[in-house]
């Protein structure tokens, strides 16, 4: 059936199956280890609720999360399950419940209607069997997409007796491939009275889709419940993982470690202990009947002191950590600077888990089209023929031409050279053909709700504008069916059937249609990149491929993004031999694409060339001061684009990414892995290695020799200079772009490695006619070998791979991925970590909220750690005072709340909210960025600082209160101090010193850093002087021993002077040490703060939003 459960709970299982699943993690099951050990009263050394406390208030905090998070699935399951769809049965249409559909059954469905599974559709009310849905919940796209009915079941209408005949039909079947996630792929086929249909994904409605402009349709269901495309897609998300959570694993098995040394060294004190002194307490202490030895009292001891010393290892970590990085996610999402007004649009922080990993971003993968470009695309030249049509980039005073002729043109089109539309006029074969073409060779639909009022549907914005080009001179597309496209020829309408399809693909790079006119010619036009074209050409056009490529290279020095338009007269019996070919593929389920592949390389050749198209996409406003802000954060930028090398270069200069005070530029060429690996080397022998490197892969066919700036016109590059030339020594910029070709020879065998090298010398690459899988091939690359952060920023399905991964083909993603909700759909978005609309919020992304997180989680953990080995190691020095007899130095209930309530908030308040330097000066000077890249404040040498400073304190608060009080007397001869006291005075004196201690970390006051700090030192006197009372230890004399004890030693001037001589000795070699660094190892955030004036205090979070 069609019943959906997303829940994971249910009333019954969710106290054991959620335990369970908190108890898979290593610190959950550590703290239950302890408890069981805790339990076992030979060596247990701690109250039993110094670790239930604390492990509950962890469980329960996730518990309830986890069970919020099940009861709002179990509602929207029971919302989504319990809607209402019609359902054709037995002859007339009746209201059912969606969980009730299923497979084979025939549903209505009305404009503004949800689709209920995954159906065929049959009939519409709309012409030519027309579906307008919109798929924002399956890939966030808002467009609206057109699906269409095959023609066999289009004539079945609102027919209820059509329709039940129909679904009546015993040799009616539909076969299709399983269940998959792919949502814009589907095979199957159609039986239907003894002949089959072909059925593709233009065919289906997906669950998750609402119906638009139609006021009804007729599906068949294919797919239900979890089954379907939707769900399908529901599964469990890659979990990244950062450097820091890396390092914290390993350095929690380096306590580990410490941890079990520590108990093995005082176990053996232990034993020394027994042997030497023990015996003569053997009257007062005898052995218990299960210690027959010292021995054996050595090893119970080493579990006692495993338990008191467990705080080594705190349970509040991974809590601590998970909110943190929830509250600066939270500051992405309200930031609004990186609020986009025009697509009402804010930033979106889709994982939590990364944000730290922001401020260490060493390299950039970036797509170019839609990603630094606008993606909104203008027909801006062209070449027909041999003939360059289109304003010159110097020219910029001509008039627009005149459309006012053409009564479907589009007003908002606008061009610049008339004697294009002369040509037209004049009936020039050629560009007739050639906007004829532009007008067959789409997928676009076309809607006319208003007479000559033509909206466009197209799937990419490269069409769009390309028919809108064909309308405007004369070629207007205005409808298509199945089998025909319509289009008015100066004024002419004529109607083309459409024999066939040749889809795009990433692979193919161009597509095609195949049309019979109205003279009965068959005819297949084409479209695509001119390398794959190029190769496609009949013999007789290398002369006009010479200047239409000549043509090309101009246009794409102007950054216009370049197609190649061709034809081919087919003979009818060719088509009709080539035509059971292509439907026998067709019908193919198994291998269909590859088939399908095959089919089209028959038909796709012996092409006669037309011209070649120039569309114009802007770049979009911020991008060349962002690039160049990166820049001087030391992040690497590189672009990976499927354009023309020109093209991308182009781009390059004009974002900044290359820079036109460089040396020179080296076009690298080779056909064979030898030859690459040559080429690769070469650069090595140019001093300084100030150079700019272009590898080039598709030029290199019939070549065998090194050629410089040979294939780009000669004025492309001034600054080129040959092999053996002179080099200048300035520029501190260099370029790489490399090409698919090249790519296939470098990723293979031990060539990755040089390529990577080679790249890695430039401070700007570009890779050019770049595939998704390659794009994934590089990131992986540098992953693998830099074993430094990366980050890809896409906006289209095609960067998907780079920022998502392929797992099935082992391509891993970015460390980071970051989504631009773009013109190319929302499919990146959705597959991102983070999420905004336009290029230039990378900067403010990476320089102010990566770098505050960084630096924030990095403060957070070193205080975190200090903290809790000052409070654990106490216990070790206090062993050799005790006759290493598992006894602690503090009340158990200090214990129980240290890390829980009483140095919680304080850490917190220091990781949410403090700011070295404030957003202005982090964006001023990127500078600041570097540390983070290198990993410079929270490292395994941090780590052992925090030991030593640790050990360091733990020294102090034991010895100088033992010291001060030892054989001490007061003024009336009584002892001045006893266990308890002693105990009051060393945590007293611990949490004075960590709350001094975050102080000195604390570089930005807020109002609710001062409440955090200084109340939670306020917090515990006044908890101190509860759990001390007089009532409460005489009600429970058991569970509360200290009785009196605060009042009478706080009443004592000494005890004060002990506390702070303590507090004194344990920070002034932190003070000592913050005054020296920046004079002697200053970071770059020094030198900032040195010679700027920053503000260091503001009565509340001066936060982003």
């Amino acid at each position: 059936n069609n019943t959906i459960k997303t829940s994971r709970y249910n009333v019954f299982n969710f106290l054991p199956l959620n335990l369970f699943e908190q108890f898979q993690r290593l610190a959950n099951a550590y703290f239950l280890v302890l408890l069981f050990l805790q339990l076992i009263p030979q060596i247990s050394s701690l109250a039993w609720y110094t670790t239930v406390i604390p492990l509950m208030v962890v469980l329960s905090i996730t518990a309830v999360k986890d069970a919020i998070d099940d009861v709002n699935r179990h509602q929207n399951d029971n919302h989504v399950n319990n809607r209402s769809v019609m359902v054709l049965m037995n002859g007339r249409i009746k209201e059912d419940k969606w969980m009730n559909i299923q497979v084979g059954d025939i549903i209505k469905l009305k404009n503004n209607q949800p689709v209920t599974a995954d159906v065929l559709l049959l009939s519409t009310s709309e012409p030519y069997s027309l579906t307008y849905i919109e798929t924002a919940e399956l890939d966030g796209e808002t467009n609206l997409k057109v699906k269409q009915a095959i023609p066999v079941t289009s004539n079945l209408e609102d027919n209820l007796e059509l329709l039940s005949a129909f679904d009546g039909e015993l040799r009616r079947k539909v076969t299709c491939e399983s269940p998959n996630n792919k949502l814009d792929k589907f095979a199957g086929i159609l039986t239907y009275k003894g002949k089959n249909y072909i059925l593709d994904h233009e065919k289906l409605l997906l669950r998750g889709c609402i119906i638009r402009n139609t006021d009804w349709c007729y599906g068949l269901v294919i797919y239900t419940g979890p089954d379907t495309k939707l769900m399908q897609n529901c599964g469990k998300s890659t979990f990244k993982r950062t450097h820091l959570d890396h390092l914290l694993n390993i350095l929690v098995v380096w306590i580990f470690l410490f941890l079990g040394s520590m108990c093995f060294i005082l176990a053996i004190g232990h034993g020394i202990w027994e042997n030497k002194k023990g015996y003569y307490f053997q009257n007062y202490l005898p052995w218990k009947e299960y210690v027959p030895s010292s021995a054996i009292s050595a090893i119970l001891v080493f579990w006692s002191y495993f338990i008191i010393l467990n705080t080594m290892v705190p349970i509040s970590l991974y809590v601590s950590v998970e909110i943190i990085r929830l509250g600066n996610s939270c500051y992405i999402n309200w930031d609004r600077k990186m609020f986009y007004a025009p697509h009402n649009s804010p930033a979106q922080a889709r994982t939590t888990t990364l944000n730290e990993e922001l401020g260490q971003v060493k390299y950039v993968f970036s797509d170019k089209t839609g990603t630094l470009t606008q993606n909104i695309m203008v027909f801006n030249k062209c070449s027909i023929n041999g003939i360059f049509y289109g304003m010159h980039i110097f020219l910029l005073s001509l008039k627009k031409v005149d459309f006012s002729y053409n009564k479907l043109a589009d007003p908002k089109f606008s061009f610049y050279d008339k004697t294009l539309v002369e040509a037209v006029k004049k009936g020039d074969r050629w560009v007739h053909l050639f906007f004829l073409s532009l007008a067959l060779c789409h997928t676009v639909m076309s809607e006319e709700k208003v007479e000559g009022n033509l909206v466009y549907q197209a799937q990419s914005p490269d069409e769009g504008a390309l028919v809108t080009a064909a309308r405007n001179f004369g070629f207007v597309f205005r409808y298509r069916t199945s089998e025909t496209i319509a289009v008015v020829e100066m004024g002419e309408t004529k109607v083309y059937q459409l024999l066939a399809i040749l889809d795009f693909s990433n692979v193919r790079k161009r597509m095609s249609v195949i049309v019979r006119t109205p003279e009965n010619q068959v005819m297949l036009f084409c479209k695509g990149a001119d390398t794959n074209l190029c190769q496609l050409l009949h013999p007789s056009c290398i002369s006009l491929r010479d200047v239409t490529m000549d043509h090309l290279d101009d246009f794409a020095i102007e950054g216009l993004r370049t197609l190649m338009v061709a034809y081919r007269e087919l003979d009818n019996s060719f088509f009709q031999a080539w035509s059971k070919k292509h439907s026998e593929a067709c019908l193919s389920l198994e291998n269909r694409e590859d088939k399908m592949s095959n089919v089209y390389e028959e038909m796709e050749k012996d092409l006669m060339l037309l011209g070649a198209t120039a569309i114009e996409d802007k770049l979009q406003d911020g991008v060349p001061e962002t690039i160049a802000a990166l820049n001087k954060a030391q992040i690497k930028m590189w672009v990976l684009t499927g354009d023309k090398q020109e093209t991308a270069v182009n781009i390059a200069y004009a974002c900044n990414i290359f820079e036109e005070e460089m040396d020179g530029v080296f076009i690298v060429e080779g056909k064979n892995d030898e030859t690459v690996l040559q080429e690769l080397r070469i650069p090595e022998e140019v001093p300084n290695g100030n150079y700019g490197l272009i590898i080039n892969g598709y030029s290199l066919v019939g070549k065998t020799e090194l050629q410089l700036c040979s294939v780009l016109p000669r004025n492309f590059f001034p600054r080129c200079s040959p092999l053996e030339g002179n080099f200048k020594t300035t520029s501190l910029f260099h370029e790489s772009p490399f090409s698919p070709s090249l790519l296939a020879y470098a990723l293979e065998g031990n060539l990755e490695l040089e390529l990577l090298r080679t790249a890695c010398m430039c401070r700007g690459v570009i890779w050019c006619r770049m595939t998704p899988l390659q794009k994934a091939q590089v990131v992986e690359l540098v992953k693998r070998y830099k074993k430094v952060v990366t980050l890809a920023i896409g906006d289209g399905a095609n960067d998907v791979s780079m920022i998502k991964g392929i797992f099935w083909d082992f391509f891993a993603a970015a460390h980071i991925g970051v989504g631009i909700s773009g013109q190319e759909g929302m499919q990146a978005m959705l597959n991102s970590d983070y999420a905004f609309s336009q290029f230039h919020y990378l900067q403010r992304l990476l320089l102010v909220h990566g770098r505050w997180s960084y630096n924030r989680m990095c403060k957070f953990l070193s205080y975190f750690f200090y903290k809790n080995f000052a409070f654990t190691l106490v216990h070790f020095w206090y062993a050799f005072f005790s006759g290493f007899s598992a006894q602690t130095v503090y009340d158990t209930w200090f214990i129980t709340f240290y890390n829980l309530v009483y140095t919680s908030l304080p850490v917190l308040g220091l990781s949410l909210f403090d700011q070295d330097v404030n957003e202005t000066w982090s964006l001023r000077f990127p500078e600041l960025y570097e540390p983070g890249q290198h990993n410079l404040y929270f490292n395994k040498k941090e780590f052992m600082k925090c030991l030593v400073h640790g050990i360091y304190s733990s020294f102090v608060l034991f010895f100088i209160p033992m010291g001060t009080i030892y054989n001490s007397v007061r003024s009336d001869g009584k002892e001045i101090s006893d266990y308890q006291s002693f105990s009051l005075i060393v945590q007293t004196s611990l949490l004075c010193v960590v709350t001094v201690q975050i102080a000195l970390e604390t570089t930005y006051w807020t109002m609710i850093s001062h409440i955090f700090t200084w109340g939670s030192l306020g917090f515990y006197f006044c908890i101190l002087f509860f759990l001390y009372s007089d009532g409460l230890c005489l009600m429970f004399p058991n569970v509360f021993q200290f009785l009196g004890v605060a009042r009478n030693t706080l009443n004592l001037p000494q005890m004060w002077l002990i506390i702070v001589l303590s507090v004194i000795l344990c920070i002034l070699p932190v003070i000592g040490y913050q005054f020296l660094k920046p004079l002697f190892w200053p970071v770059n955030v020094d030198k900032v703060s040195g010679t700027r004036n920053l503000p260091r205090y503001n009565l509340w979070p001066s936060l982003p939003f």
